[in-house]
């Protein structure tokens, strides 16, 4: 951008539906739902070639628009998950950019997503560890009809099997952007990717459908988890 004026004014609106005012918003919901607790998860909307991104490592219920991450998409060079990437605007405040990244890239990138949502949610994280294989699934539940082919497609059936892939963690966020955009591959019909121990990416053509989806997800984690606790599954 020209100036520092025009950098902020990426992240300035009075319309409340604007990314920068959304994701601090979206990010207080999460936390209450127990999603993004201790600074983790995380969330970022695309508007066509702008990329919104809250930061890492801070408390997400207190995030302000102020705080955002402004990138354009497509990076001007592939962007590697340890290489630095160019930035429409940064927050005055020392901030990191969010560690999610280079996995939200992969949302845009195989799925033309709109928005992609990280959370930390214990449903998920007990379904990686029920679920010892490559995969988490599920039928014949209602809240299947939540969730898209592909994150982006048309809606499930009732009587539609839900497979949601699982990939290994890893120390560092950004090293499994590669297992995760192999798992997207290899499962095309997949909304999002579990990762073990750790929590879920999920994604959708807007914000709108990458919460919903995200949402629905995790109940089926949830009701997941007590069946085969119950030894319903």
């Amino acid at each position: 951008m020209s100036s520092v004026s025009d950098a902020e004014s990426l992240v300035l609106s009075s319309d409340p539906l604007h990314p920068a005012n959304l994701i601090p918003e979206l990010c207080r919901g999460f936390y209450h739902l127990g999603w993004v607790t201790g600074t983790g998860g995380g969330i970022c909307i695309r508007e066509g070639s702008i990329v919104y991104i809250a930061p890492s490592g801070v408390q997400k219920e207190r995030i302000k628009p102020t705080d955002m991450f402004v990138l354009p998409y497509p990076q001007p060079t592939e962007p590697s998950p340890h290489t630095d990437r160019v930035f429409l605007r940064r927050p005055k405040q020392e901030l990191k950019e969010s560690a999610c990244t280079p996995l939200f890239w992969n949302a845009f990138d195989l799925r033309d997503a709109g928005s992609c949502i990280h959370t930390h949610s214990q449903h998920a994280v007990m379904a990686t560890l029920l679920w010892a294989g490559k995969e988490f699934s599920i039928s014949h539940q209602e809240m299947i009809k939540g969730v898209r082919i592909a994150g982006t497609g048309k809606a499930l059936s009732y009587l539609d099997t839900l497979v949601v892939p699982i990939i290994e963690n890893t120390p560092n966020e950004e090293d499994l952007k590669d297992s995760m955009a192999e798992a997207m591959k290899a499962y095309p019909e997949a909304a999002g990717v579990l990762v073990r121990r750790h929590g879920v990416y999920v994604w959708g053509n807007d914000w709108q459908k990458a919460k919903a989806q995200t949402e629905c997800l995790d109940y089926l984690f949830e009701i997941g988890v007590k069946l085969k606790l119950a030894n319903l599954l």
